[in-house]
């Protein structure tokens, strides 16, 4: 009030001249003088009315005559919907979960430019008022009455408390003016509570910079690429600030122009302040806009499908889990910060690896398939199965959905999905605009293979990559976790290791090449069982080792037959695999149904010297002030004694240096020692690798999401041929980027005297002439 006082006494003390020259008295005067007395007193009542006017409407609005205010609780923890961040063990932002996109960061945080810039164009005596600007609304009072509109005089705190608690500006007058005293008595009130620091950089936290940019973290982001305010440039500042008066009307997507001329009135403005030279005002006015919009989405960025399994966990974990005030967390507006083991560099290694490939195999299955008149179905699919199966695709679609819950007809629904409409369609070549029916988009989307792709520290169960799919906008079933297919020939690891764990063999003890015979009568079956290698060639021996290189049927069934289903079954338990796996000898070709997500953990066992640790995704969660509420605990479990782990390692090298997976080495150039297992299953429905290092296990497969759906032949559709080029081309990036310290070294011997032989000095068979082993489909049993 004392400021407003020595304002309008300054006015006062200024036209006062003019008034008396104006009406000098003669000599008489007396009627001057009366003139000049109506004319102060009129002054004096525009000036004080005004006055008066705002005391009043202070003190109505303090009382809560125009509505209530925030409490003094409400003002010291504002409601705010921040945005939960999923982190990488690397640092970095893979996703987000919230219902607006906000991420809360601190004064210290922002650049210089951004808070100097926001001043200099928005408040420039912010740092001298104390919520209210009195000569600025003084001004602005004055410019109204003499009919000059050139905007209100709103202070930042004024924003910000508009932003806070008044919302939406108020359609009519009376309304408005309410909502302006409000404003003032809560900008008094941040005042009192928050440093000037402090209500800056509330101020950038709350302001919705629009396209899901709600907040400066996520304007940087999203119109910059920068996962750190810090990092902004001062032309960048000087666009966000820009739209601080109109997001909307300044948007540099949507009107650059406007965005271009509204950043130019900022460097004025910080030049008028004495931020920047003239000098460094032009050269800033000759940059570009300079964007990197990077659109956000649950279905965009690294990760889609790991974001989306752990969103399901962590609904649930928010649900059990209560915060101070005794209400759950939630995952959308609290923003908890999820402390991931995904590693950003691996899960991007991930991503590129199945793109490649699976744009290469995509193309040799539509080469290798189309001249069939069932395709994509093999050739001896009937037209009565294909339309069956066409027709319970139909009946899973979103539309048919809709319609039946509408109270469709079948025939009205028939006669939709035969009527060509409008539609976006994904294509190897991106999502495209067409005109189709619904009927020839489904059988349109049967065409293309699917990938999945797991990576794990062994030592400690950290879970570094996870591709659930070849593109989640799309097809949103996980085939990490939430998938589950026939594992083929990667299963016989642990028949051979049940075998060395009750029986001490050694890799290199010979076995007969005969077919083996598991009689009805013994193992509770309806015939006799007699299983077939895919070479169909017997006799001779073979050595343990030569067996799992090169996927021997027999062998297997002979281990089989030697320790029965049943320790199979309990020593795949040990190692973390759950899906139900029936106690039948023909487990032992590979045809219990079973997650990527417990494949790759239980061979984590193998590398981890017999112990089994449990895959871990999510380290710690944090609140939003950094206090941790959740912290991971690790569970492990002995599965093999160290040697047998060990031994069971030195069988699996087999496969890489001479075994089905020798091109690793042939094609790829890996010498470096690698344990790893290919998988066929019947008829090429399923394709899987699974490749161990000393301190990395990762697990793909790749099949057709309509398992009727595969090659014709074993050589195109063949684990080796389908998944483990994946795996390649993965390790590849991970071995080049030295960051990673991914070993290359041999596994780690047992410090006790080994009991158990594993040099049987077989000369590597791809020293010279390098063998492209086929890997063993399973049989049906």
């Amino acid at each position: 009030m004392e400021k407003i006082k020595s304002i309008l006494n300054k006015i006062w003390t200024f036209l006062r001249p003019l008034f008396v020259k104006l009406l000098a008295l003669d000599a008489e005067g007396t009627a001057r003088q009366k003139l000049t007395t109506r004319i102060i007193r009129v002054f004096w009542i525009v000036i004080t009315l005004p006055l008066i006017v705002i005391s009043f409407g202070l003190l109505f609005a303090s009382l809560g005559w125009f509505g209530d205010l925030p409490t003094v609780e409400d003002i010291e923890h504002p409601e705010n919907n921040f945005a939960t961040e999923v982190m990488s063990t690397d640092g970095k932002v893979l996703g987000k979960y919230y219902r607006e996109n906000r991420t809360p960061v601190k004064f210290y945080e922002l650049p210089n430019n951004l808070h100097k810039a926001l001043v200099a164009t928005e408040d420039e005596r912010f740092y001298e008022h104390s919520g209210i600007d009195a000569y600025g609304l003084s001004r602005a009072v004055l410019k109204r009455l003499i009919g000059k509109n050139t905007g209100g005089a709103s202070t930042i705190t004024q924003q910000l408390a508009k932003m806070l608690f008044t919302g939406e500006r108020d359609k009519s007058k009376l309304g408005r003016l309410q909502q302006k005293f409000k404003e003032w008595v809560i900008s008094a009130r941040l005042e009192r509570q928050y440093t000037k620091q402090e209500i800056i950089a509330m101020y950038f936290n709350k302001f919705d910079f629009i396209r899901q940019a709600v907040g400066i973290k996520s304007a940087s982001k999203i119109y910059f690429n920068k996962d750190n305010p810090k990092d902004l440039e001062l032309h960048e500042c000087a666009v966000l600030v820009g739209m601080a008066k109109n997001p909307s009307m300044y948007n540099p997507l949507s009107r650059p122009k406007r965005a271009l001329n509204r950043r130019n009135t900022v460097f004025g403005q910080m030049l008028r302040n004495g931020l920047i030279t003239e000098a460094e005002k032009d050269s800033l006015r000759a940059l570009p806009l300079g964007l990197k919009y990077t659109r956000e989405s649950h279905d965009t960025g690294l990760s889609t499908y790991f974001r989306e399994f752990i969103r399901q966990e962590l609904t649930t974990w928010c649900k059990q889990n209560k915060k101070p005030n005794g209400e759950p967390y939630n995952l959308y507006s609290d923003g908890l910060r999820i402390h991931t083991t995904i590693d950003s560099r691996l899960q991007a290694y991930a991503e590129k690896a199945v793109s490649k490939h699976n744009k290469e195999l995509q193309k040799t299955f539509y080469k290798r398939m189309s001249y069939y008149k069932s395709a994509p179905w093999p050739w001896n699919y009937s037209k009565k199965k294909i339309k069956k199966n066409l027709e319970q695709s139909k009946k899973r679609t979103e539309r048919y959905r809709v319609m039946k819950k509408a109270g469709a007809s079948q025939k009205e629904i028939d006669k939709a999905f035969n009527t060509k409409t409008k539609m976006r369609l994904y294509t190897m070549k991106g999502m495209v605009d067409t005109v189709l029916t619904p009927m020839d988009s489904i059988l349109h989307m049967k065409w293309f293979l699917h990938h999945s792709l797991m990576s794990m520290d062994p030592q400690t169960g950290f879970v570094k990559a996870w591709v659930g799919g070849i593109n989640h906008s799309v097809f949103k079933y996980d085939n990490v976790h939430q998938g589950r297919r026939q594992v083929g020939s990667t299963f016989k690891p642990f028949v051979y290791a049940t075998a060395i764990d009750q029986h001490n063999f050694s890799p290199c003890d010979m076995v007969p090449n005969a077919q083996v015979v598991f009689e009805k009568e013994n193992w509770n079956l309806r015939k006799d069982w007699i299983p077939k290698n895919s070479d169909g060639k017997y006799g001779g021996e073979k050595s343990l080792a030569d067996a799992l290189a090169n996927s021997t049927n027999t062998i297997t069934a002979f281990l089989m037959k030697k320790v029965g289903p049943k320790k199979v079954i309990q020593l795949a338990r040990k190692a973390g695999i759950e899906s139900e796996i029936p106690s039948s000898p023909s487990i032992c070709l590979g045809t219990p149904d079973i997650s990527l997500f417990e494949m790759v953990g239980s061979y984590g066992a193998f590398a981890n010297k017999g112990i089994y640790t449990k895959p871990i995704y999510i380290t710690k969660i944090e609140d939003r002030n950094g206090t941790i509420i959740y912290q991971y605990a690790p569970e492990t479990k002995a599965v093999l004694s160290e040697e047998k782990a060990y031994v069971m390692l030195k069988l699996m090298e087999g496969v890489s240096k001479y075994g089905s997976g020798a091109r690793l080495r042939s094609k790829y150039k890996f010498y470096n020692p690698i344990a790893g297992k290919t998988g066929t299953t019947q008829s090429n429905k399923d394709g899987w690798f699974m490749g161990i290092v000393p301190n990395l296990v990762t697990g793909v497969w790749t099949g057709h999401e309509d398992q009727a759906i595969r090659f014709r032949k074993t050589k195109y559709g063949q684990g080796a041929n389908m998944a483990l080029p994946i795996w390649a081309e993965y390790m590849k990036m991970a071995y080049a980027d030295k960051t990673l310290n991914i070993s290359d070294k041999s596994f780690e011997r047992p410090a006790q005297k080994m009991t158990i032989e594993t040099n049987c000095k077989k000369k590597d068979q791809d020293q010279d002439n390098p063998s492209f082993g086929i890997d063993s489909p399973d049989l049906e049993f």
